[in-house]
């Protein structure tokens, strides 16, 4: 699988990652606000990294389940070890852009005006359908439930790095068992 890098759509993706990672940042800038304010920090912390793991493990172990035991035949769909490994590289970078994005910015800016729980739910309700870009299936609404428990970890640690362990482990998970297959 070869992946054209000059493509329109490469340099689209390339765009809106870019975007979407620098953009809290220069938002917090241009209104002389802390980033820290908004909880766009990335630390690290053992105990939180371990709480996150095992919730992480509980999630996709249940996941795993519905999946081995879906009732279409088009789930699970299992790609091999190194087509996971090198789509993997893409779940890291995903993770952490729309990270920063919608739970580091998105998520606070909301929470500022709602219930930090309200927040949660309007960010995944931006968050969730654009995924129906990259996975044009109905499925992909799915998404909404993990991304409530990555806002749920932002909001319980304020600090990106326990919802990006989600969300990249979680992108690993889906890689290997998601139901379409992604073309390039």
């Amino acid at each position: 699988m070869t992946i054209d890098i000059f493509s329109p759509a490469a340099i689209v993706s390339l765009l809106v990652g870019g975007g979407m990672l620098y953009f809290p940042n220069l938002w917090c800038r241009l209104r002389e606000e802390a980033p820290e304010s908004y909880g766009l920090c990335w630390n690290f912390n053992r105990r939180d990294f371990i709480q996150t793991l095992l919730i992480t493990g509980g999630v996709l172990v249940l996941l795993t389940v519905v999946a081995l035991h879906w009732p279409w035949d088009t789930l699970p769909h299992k790609r091999t070890l190194g087509e996971v490994l090198n789509m993997g590289a893409g779940g890291l970078a995903a993770a952490v852009i729309e990270e920063t994005f919608f739970r580091g910015w998105l998520q606070p800016l909301f929470a500022k005006r709602y219930d930090p729980y309200v927040a949660i739910v309007l960010t995944n309700l931006i968050f969730t359908p654009i995924h129906l870009f990259v996975a044009p299936n109905l499925i992909s609404l799915c998404i909404f439930f993990p991304g409530c428990i990555m806002g749920w970890l932002k909001h319980r640690y304020n600090n990106l790095f326990p919802p990006a362990l989600f969300h990249f482990l979680g992108n690993v998970w889906a890689i290997w068992f998601f139901p379409v297959p992604i073309e390039f």
